[in-house]
């Protein structure tokens, strides 16, 4: 599956079939949410965090890919990313674009 941010594919006619969409909410337990706290006191990346964020944005894209090829669909156009925090220490990812089907 061919994924771009552009809303074409150089070179090639595109058939839209739809909005496609993927998305998670992930958190961390309550221990390493503890120690992500701690950390904000003296700064530094909070690597259980950036974890958790790219294992949800691989799940979310999976999961747009899957609703694209239920469609029929050999790419997808436009892709963009969002997230938004649904409660303390969890975020929701969601990927999404256009489901299209290429021609020559």
């Amino acid at each position: 599956m061919l994924l771009v941010t552009t809303e074409f594919v150089p070179g090639r006619e595109a058939e839209p079939l739809g909005l496609v969409k993927g998305s998670t909410i992930q958190t961390v337990n309550f221990v390493r949410d503890f120690g992500a706290s701690l950390k904000t006191l003296v700064g530094g990346e909070l690597k259980d965090y950036t974890a958790m964020m790219d294992k949800a944005r691989v799940v979310a894209t999976e999961r747009m890919i899957q609703e694209a090829q239920r469609l029929g669909g050999d790419a997808i156009v436009g892709v963009r990313f969002a997230t938004s925090a649904v409660m303390q220490s969890a975020a929701e990812i969601m990927a999404y674009g256009t489901a299209v089907k290429l021609r020559n």
